[in-house]
């Protein structure tokens, strides 16, 4: 006779957030369910002095690294990093006590992103043309044009030798971040990881997505980032939450819409199943609410098929955030833990939802315990 031993859990323990609601899952909570935000400067922080398109913009209240990060070394960082960074400090702080250095080893950090700093890079490539000559470019602004750059930062400054990744996946970036830490954790590569997205708001990418036209009218942008911290196994501090699934799928744009709608039911489908959960047990879904024209109703067809006609509460954080792309994910389950911490869900064992499409197919779908429900 065989027995079988269910897998040690992958538990969420600390996590820190900024968002357009300021500082901390309690800001982001009262922001939803009040449906305002704390006064802000309209993004122009953010900006840099640079003229804006015709949006709505939504940055970080006032954000200033220096008062996180210390004042050494940021000159050369760009918004990207320095969002992801102190959203990572935010989320050490959260935990009950220091990490053991011994455990640096087996600590790492995985973020999505989307293309890094479009400041970034938009200005450093145009210096290469406005300077006298190109080599008078400053060698020292080159790394932060690079993907990774935020993560590495991140790995730096605590040390942290584990596994360094980077995704860069569009609007789910974060989910795929997540599926892909919970699948390194399961597998023993490491006992540890810092695991999140982060978006800036910039003049450049203002300006890229107002001239896309993907935008619906009234669309807001915003900027933000939110990290967790992900541990496998059973023992240690109660959890937050539980990572109880998370998978990712793809459907061409162009064959339409409802195909779409379809993956992500499919994929909503097949993270209910490896989570061992029903429609019927999600209690609450942080959608994605994209800013995108057309793709809420596709996230909201996609959703209502998988769950088989059960209508969970639903959390629409973008429509209080604005459109933050790759760092969505990780503000949607920001928010879902928040909600959870309030007490706002009813019922032990509640199960929750995080869902997102991307406009170019792209579909995911993570499920969570509450920590009522994870022992």
């Amino acid at each position: 006779m065989s027995s079988s031993v269910a897998p040690a859990p992958v538990r969420i323990t600390g996590y820190g957030v900024l968002s357009a609601a300021g500082i901390g899952g309690k800001a982001l909570y009262e922001a939803l369910r009040s449906g305002s935000l704390p006064a802000g400067d309209g993004g122009a922080a953010a900006l840099g002095g640079k003229a804006a398109p015709p949006l709505e913009l939504l940055g970080v209240p006032d954000f200033d690294a220096r008062e996180h990060l210390g004042r050494k070394g940021l000159s050369a960082l760009s918004r990207t990093s320095t969002l992801g960074m102190t959203a990572s400090e935010f989320a050490l702080d959260s935990l009950p006590g220091l990490i053991d250095p011994a455990e640096r080893a087996d600590t790492g950090v995985v973020l999505g992103t989307s293309t890094g700093s479009a400041r970034a890079f938009s200005e450093f490539f145009q210096d290469t043309y406005e300077q006298q000559r190109p080599y008078l470019v400053s060698p020292s602004l080159f790394p932060g044009l690079l993907l990774n750059h935020c993560a590495s930062q991140v790995a730096m400054r605590h040390s942290f030798t584990g596994v360094n990744a980077s995704l860069a996946g569009g609007r789910i970036s974060s989910l795929s971040a997540l599926r892909y830490a919970r699948n390194i954790l399961v597998n023993g590569r490491a006992k540890r990881l810092l695991t999140g997205g982060v978006e800036e708001l910039s003049a450049h990418s203002a300006w890229a997505w107002h001239h896309s036209g993907v935008l619906g009218d009234g669309a807001v942008l915003g900027e933000g980032s939110a990290v967790f911290v992900l541990e496998h196994g059973t023992s240690g501090d109660a959890a937050l939450a539980e990572l109880a699934s998370c998978e990712v799928a793809f459907s061409p744009a162009e064959d339409g819409p409802l195909a779409v709608a379809a993956a992500l039911a499919r994929c909503v489908e097949d993270a209910l199943g490896a989570a061992g959960a029903a429609p019927g047990d999600i209690s609450v879904v942080s959608a994605g609410a994209t800013g995108g024209r057309g793709w809420t109703a596709v996230e909201s067809r996609g959703r209502h098929r998988a769950l088989a006609g059960h209508a969970p509460e639903v959390l629409r954080v973008q429509d209080v955030l604005g459109e933050t792309y790759s760092a969505s994910g990780a503000l949607q389950l920001a928010a879902l833990l928040a909600h959870w911490e309030a007490g706002e869900a009813a019922g032990a064992g509640a199960w929750g939802l995080v869902t997102s499409v991307g406009s170019d197919g792209s579909v995911a779908a993570a499920v969570l315990r509450r920590p009522s429900a994870t022992g």
